[in-house]
């Protein structure tokens, strides 16, 4: 697929071939869409950048999935293959254009379905002299990165601030839940890193009992302290006390942060490795199956 094509508004899919196919059920999704409508000042960087920035392809049955059979050829959209560094719900750009200026050896590409915060990072792109080696992909990563990307093709996965949906009636549509990590876990490198953080105690505790037993993950800090001082919201009280990151030296300090800091709450920061996958042994047909050591 090419790397993008100028759709004939934001926010507009390609016309996808054929009738779309029947929904039997409603998805469960991480998002919700507010509020599409541009500022004039987003809505020009959106002309003029999106052929070249945002990766356009045909849809499925929600505007937000790829249409069956769509794939993201890397090296045709960077014109290069590089380490690759995605964030799924990238936000306004902050933290995706600030390493992509850091990084010119790397690759990088932010998922973000919400087309206000897609049209003020091209205006942030532009702003910053339009760095060749990021990317902006409007689609749910849940069902989209499993769908167009190869195995073992990430190099680090970064997750900041994700809604925490507060509400237990909410949970299955947080983001770090078993079926996103069934999605993704199989696309990090062997090694790559996956690094989150949230401002909601209650929330840090679900990253951690559904990554934790991740046997495809392993903490990078499994000594590292929980984030000291005083929090307004409630700690749960089994909250692991080990296994936190510092503050990662990458990571931007957005808006998500500054509004959770100003609301008296702590910053909790998580940090894992890809698990190497294990090798299977050489063997010879007909003496048996191959075995992992």
């Amino acid at each position: 697929m090419t790397p993008a094509s100028t759709p004939s508004s934001p926010g507009s899919a390609p016309s996808s071939p054929g009738p779309k196919p029947a929904q039997t059920h409603r998805d469960v999704v991480s998002f919700v869409r507010r509020g599409e409508r541009l500022s004039q000042g987003r809505q020009n960087a959106w002309d003029r950048l999106s052929p070249t920035y945002v990766i356009d392809p045909p849809r499925g049955h929600r505007d937000t999935l790829p249409a069956k059979g769509s794939r993201l050829d890397l090296e045709q959209v960077f014109g290069r293959r590089a380490e690759l560094v995605v964030e799924v719900g990238s936000g306004t750009g902050d933290n995706i254009v600030a390493a992509a200026l850091s990084h010119p050896e790397r690759d990088h590409l932010g998922v973000e379905v919400y087309l206000p915060g897609l049209a003020q990072t091209l205006s942030r792109v532009e702003r910053e002299g339009c760095p060749p080696n990021l990317r902006m992909l409007p689609l749910d990563a849940q069902g989209a990165l499993p769908a167009m990307l190869p195995e073992e093709s990430i190099d680090q996965l970064w997750v900041y601030f994700a809604d925490p949906w507060p509400k237990q009636r909410h949970h299955k549509r947080r983001l770090i839940n078993p079926p996103f990590l069934d999605a993704v876990l199989p696309l990090l490198a062997d090694g790559a890193a996956f690094r989150l953080a949230t401002d909601w105690a209650q929330y840090a505790h679900h990253m951690r009992s559904h990554l934790d037993v991740r046997s495809e993950l392993a903490l990078l800090h499994p000594d590292g302290p929980a984030p000291s001082g005083i929090s307004s919201d409630a700690i749960p009280p089994n909250i692991p006390s080990t296994g936190w990151a510092p503050r990662f030296e990458g990571r931007v300090k957005t808006g998500f942060e500054n509004k959770g800091r100003a609301a008296g709450r702590l910053i909790w920061d998580l940090a894992y490795t890809r698990v190497p996958r294990r090798p299977v042994t050489d063997w010879a047909p007909g003496i048996g199956a191959p075995t992992a050591p």
